[in-house]
């Protein structure tokens, strides 16, 4: 280990070893890409040079590099304060975690609220000038920028599980077992930097999310405390915004359902968060996957006005007690007008699901 403050080199004993190294940034190796006025905002101390550099420098223009949910947060943040904001997304919709046909209503609010969104665009590199990034460089264009912001993703933070011999797993992710042990006696991982287990897929997964790190640390301490215990896994459960759309997904998308060889069945309703008469009532689309046949959940995404994504957490729940679709049709849901209809979008979606398979 390194002394932080010496510097200094030594070796430490220990009965119990816990890797909680967290994930890193991605950032790829281009030409410029550490230019001052490129940022990836991954923590509280990169959030507070971003701001001090948006009240000392006073830029006029921000190109945010990924459409992912640091992506959509920080155009959002950046278009509040008056910036010109371009969006550059490799691929044909922001939020690939999305079905395509979900992702593009999130594409249609981004265009609404005065971002340039450029899709199906590849970063290849950054101009400089004087020593910071004036434009950025991709397949198709040059665009100028005062400012940049990195949001490619992050990556699990292994090298040193990795360098240690320890046995790796999805995207390099440190391999556990449902205690958050390695396959190496007295080794533990928890946190962005462990691999997870799926409930829906029943395969291993890296899902790098503060909820999913914040059990596995939990489970990782009580067995290390001597008090046996077992993380279950995940289901995917993500959600974010943009200005006043909302939008939220848990279990498979339809790409990770064909990659499992899976027939299945699709119910899509274009609905409102509370009865139309009602003061406040919001679309909101919400699209059910399910397994022909057994007619098992497997998957829901939602984007919608105010009101909408929060609803994503009781498919989460169905999807951790394993529900089929008639089950879901059956729960005992809330019903008043200032909070839902008497059939709930998610229903009413499991409904037409539940028909066509």
């Amino acid at each position: 280990m390194t002394d932080l403050t010496s510097a200094a080199e030594r070796w430490e004993p220990y009965d119990q070893l816990l890797l909680a190294t967290g994930a890193k940034p991605v950032r790829p190796p281009l030409e410029g890409i550490d230019s001052p006025n490129i940022y990836d905002v991954r923590n509280l101390v990169n959030g507070s040079h971003l701001k001090r550099a948006l009240a000392e420098q006073q830029p006029r223009s921000a190109v945010v590099i990924g459409g992912g949910y640091l992506g959509l947060e920080m155009a959002e943040a950046l278009r509040l304060r008056g910036l010109k904001v371009t969006m550059i997304q490799r691929s044909a919709q922001v939020m690939s975690t999305l079905d395509p046909d979900m992702g593009q209503r999130l594409n249609r609010a981004l265009l609404d609220n005065g971002i340039d969104l450029r899709v199906d665009e590849t970063l290849q590199g950054f101009a400089q000038k004087e020593g910071l990034a004036v434009a950025v460089i991709t397949d198709k264009q040059t665009i100028p920028a005062d400012l940049i912001i990195l949001g490619l993703g992050v990556a699990p933070n292994s090298e040193l599980a990795k360098d240690a011999g320890l046995r790796l797993g999805p995207r390099e992710s440190i391999k556990v077992d449902a205690r958050q042990q390695t396959e190496t006696a007295n080794i533990w991982a928890a946190g962005d930097c462990a691999q997870s287990y799926h409930l829906v897929s029943r395969r291993p997964v890296h899902i790098a999310l503060g909820t999913v790190a914040n059990k596995q640390g939990r489970i990782a301490g009580m067995n290390l405390g001597g008090r046996p215990a077992t993380f279950p896994g995940v289901v995917g459960t993500a959600i974010t915004k943009f200005m006043d759309t909302e939008c939220a997904r848990t279990g498979l998308n339809e790409r990770e359902i064909k990659e499992l060889g899976l027939e299945y069945a699709i119910g899509m309703v274009e609905a409102h968060t509370l009865p139309r008469y009602y003061p406040g009532s919001a679309p909101i689309s919400v699209k059910v996957l399910a397994e022909k046949g057994s007619a098992r959940l497997l998957g829901v995404q939602i984007v919608g006005g105010p009101g909408s994504a929060k609803r994503i957490d009781t498919a989460a729940t169905a999807l951790h007690a394993g529900f089929s679709l008639e089950e879901l049709l059956y729960l005992d849901l809330s019903y008043a007008p200032p909070f839902a209809g008497v059939w709930d979008p998610i229903v009413i979606a499991a409904r037409m699901a539940l028909k066509e398979g």
